[in-house]
């Protein structure tokens, strides 16, 4: 089955940002006052997971799947 890299692309992109944002959200929501915020531990901790989402990406995507044209 050959890959459409732009589709893929594309999916791993809105998956990675969704990804980042939980993951700031997250440490966001442990801080009382946004005064007490880490926020290069933030950027982080978003920028790390945004890279782990995408290398999870490589072995597949749910969304790519459901796109893929049926195989003759």
């Amino acid at each position: 089955m050959e890959r459409n890299w732009i589709s893929w692309m594309r999916a791993a992109a809105r998956r990675a940002v969704r990804t980042m944002a939980q993951s700031a959200a997250a440490i966001l929501g442990t801080c009382a006052v946004l005064s007490e915020v880490n926020w290069r531990m933030t950027a982080s901790a978003a920028l790390l997971s945004g890279l782990l989402s995408l290398l999870m990406s490589l072995s597949g995507l749910p969304e790519e799947e459901i796109a893929a044209p049926p195989q003759d």
